[in-house]
């Protein structure tokens, strides 16, 4: 019987499952994300708090090649 490709999948190390992780949502372009993820209000709130706090004082923000490498290890 073949094996179930998550379940391979979910074998690899850490570091590639989470680099696949990012690749696969990457792939996602800003329509396919607005159509198929939908945000709660408690989401769309604390989005909005993280806006509001970043337009007070912009350099507070860490670039995402900053958090990408972290995430990477």
């Amino acid at each position: 019987m073949p094996s179930n490709p998550l379940t391979e999948l979910l074998k690899l190390p850490p570091g590639d499952r989470a680099d696949l992780a990012m690749s696969l949502w990457e792939s996602l372009d800003d329509e396919a994300r607005n159509e198929h993820l939908e945000l709660s209000e408690a989401d769309e709130a604390e989005l909005d708090r993280r806006w509001a706090e970043h337009l007070n004082d912009p350099d507070s923000g860490v670039p995402w090649s900053v958090v990408r490498s972290k995430l990477r290890g």
